[in-house]
């Protein structure tokens, strides 16, 4: 991927750099090392070096050995045009129910240059195998329903660029979501084809795509226009042609999904809210910390974009300069700089991210699961304190190990994923129950009454009772050779995006040498920071989705 150079000054060339690279790493699909950076940017090594220096320190690209690749946080860009848009809040629970109403997959979609992007979705609960796209998904628009009708609202620009990139692509190879065509349409009638289909759409009100996009499927969309302004977005239901065919499609799911683009319009009329909707986040200077490799002029810019996000409707210059903690000049000029590279957009007073965020690893990144988000932290965790460290969930009364590192020395602990313990005897036990409600407590403890492991386990009601209110207050647990004789352990628990207790990060370690209170003293820092920095992870990946633990 080549790199876009629109910034025109010394203090600007880091944010237009360092936005190139996290292109290319999140395009690639997995690991990349800072030389394949260099020969696609044709920056120095030293360059990349710092550019991939801070981006890794501000969590954006994960570090493992020689390779580089992107990191969970990367999605804060995604998410703060996701909520500047108000698409979560204002979108989501319309898409909800036409997927219930209509029993098939849904989605919303809006223009990017001239390709369409997935900024929301829908599937029935009851589907075992649900069809459609994931947020994030960028689309060839002259093969979809959502490009016939979004098209209608191209500039000539965008239908100039569409044209090139045709040419530059004529099988599609740049959309890994969709197979490339069988074989190239020729420049001609690939605009005719799709001017007709424009206006076709345009004169109907509706746009149907009969297994253009893909063999076997079958899209029908409809415009979200919204008063008084704005993007125009595309909703649309998909469908197996082995379930409904394009004309049964029609006739199945074009007035429910007419009432709920209506619906939808109404919501997304309302562009602003009254307060930040997010904490600010304010730009953070690691410059003492990590010297000349630290580029502040990247950190800042992408503080600006991420800021961008705290609000519905985006934020004015002062807003943004205030949220950020930054002066009015470099608040403006990076804001210029980010809409010049097409990341940010303007709209009377105010600015927001762009859906070009979204192409920034967001499809990939999104699919995380609990376990595989844990699992580079954990390993950090276990070369830290040279001990074995997990996580855990509660399953009904007992604790489930889902992701394990293990160290290999003589005196570790070896805990393998899958594992089950009773809950009430171990420190990943108590600080997950800890955070349930009396009566679930009581309800969990019943299931699986508590038995004496060991000669020092706490049975009794009482001391269950003592040691849950004590995890709660502490904000931890330790649990000392109670499920097994030797076996201590050290427990954190880790909070979902919503603040509910989700898990449990663990070190197991033997019970020797050390006292337990000279092992929390040496374990907890550690422990604790590593919950903060897998939690950030998991209010990246699951701002606006259910959390996946598997």
């Amino acid at each position: 991927m080549a790199m876009r150079t629109t910034a025109t000054s010394d203090a600007d060339g880091p944010l237009t750099r360092g936005l190139g690279l996290l292109e290319i790493v999140a395009g690639a699909g997995g690991a990349v090392r800072p030389p394949d950076l260099a020969g696609a940017t044709g920056l120095a090594r030293s360059a990349v070096d710092r550019l991939t220096a801070t981006l890794v320190h501000l969590g954006y690209l994960r570090s493992e050995g020689r390779d580089l690749e992107a990191a969970p946080q990367l999605m804060a860009f995604g998410n703060a045009y996701l909520r500047a848009a108000g698409l979560p809040t204002a979108v989501q629970p319309h898409l909800d129910r036409l997927a219930r109403t209509l029993n098939e997959s849904v989605s919303l979609t809006v223009a990017d240059g001239c390709d369409v992007r997935i900024v929301g979705r829908a599937t029935p609960p009851e589907r075992v195998i649900p069809l459609g796209f994931k947020v994030g998904d960028l689309l060839p628009a002259d093969r979809t329903a959502s490009g016939a009708v979004l098209a209608a609202d191209w500039t000539p620009e965008q239908f100039s660029r569409w044209r090139a990139q045709r040419a530059a692509d004529p099988l599609d190879g740049r959309y890994p979501v969709l197979p490339t065509r069988s074989a190239a349409i020729d420049e001609e009638s690939a605009r005719a084809r799709f001017q007709s289909w424009i206006s076709e759409a345009a004169e109907q009100g509706w746009a149907l795509d009969d297994q253009r996009a893909a063999p076997g499927l079958a899209a029908l969309c409809v415009a979200v226009r919204i008063p008084g302004g704005g993007p125009t977005y595309a909703l649309n239901v998909l469908v197996n042609t082995s379930r409904r065919t394009g004309d049964e499609l029609r006739e199945h799911g074009l007035a429910p999904l007419v009432a709920t683009a209506r619906e939808m319009s109404d919501c997304l009329a309302a562009t602003e809210d009254a307060a930040p909707v997010v904490p600010p986040a304010p730009y953070a200077d690691a410059k003492a910390e990590l010297g000349t490799s630290f580029l502040q002029a990247l950190a800042r810019g992408l503080a600006v974009l991420t800021a961008l996000g705290s609000r519905r409707g985006g934020l004015t210059l002062n807003e943004t300069a205030q949220t950020v903690g930054l002066s009015y000049p470099s608040t403006r000029r990076n804001l210029l700089v980010l809409r010049d590279l097409g990341y940010v957009e303007q709209r009377e007073r105010r600015y927001r991210p762009t859906v070009r965020t979204l192409g920034l690893g967001y499809v990939r990144l999104s699919g995380l699961t609990l376990s595989e988000i844990a699992d580079p932290h954990l390993a950090g965790l276990s070369a830290r304190v040279r001990e074995s460290a997990s996580v855990v969930v509660l399953d009904k009364a007992e604790v489930r190990y889902l992701a394990c590192h293990n160290t290999q020395l003589v005196t570790s602990a070896r805990i393998q994923p899958g594992t089950r313990f009773p809950a009430y005897a171990t420190a990943t036990g108590r600080v997950l129950l800890a955070d349930r409600p009396r009566p679930e407590q009581e309800r969990l403890l019943a299931v699986l009454p508590p038995q004496p492991l060991t000669p020092v386990t706490r049975v009794s009601p009482v001391e269950i009772d003592d040691v849950l209110r004590q995890a709660r207050d502490d904000g931890h647990a330790v649990v000392e050779q109670e499920l097994e004789t030797g076996l201590r352990s050290v427990a954190a628990p880790l909070r979902g995006p919503r603040g509910d207790v989700v898990a449990a990060l663990n070190i197991d370690l033997h019970a020797d040498p050390d006292s337990p209170k000279e092992s929390s003293e040496r374990l907890l820092p550690h422990l604790l920071a590593m919950a903060r920095a897998i939690e950030a992870d998991l209010a990246a990946v699951f701002a606006f989705v259910p959390l996946r633990h598997e």
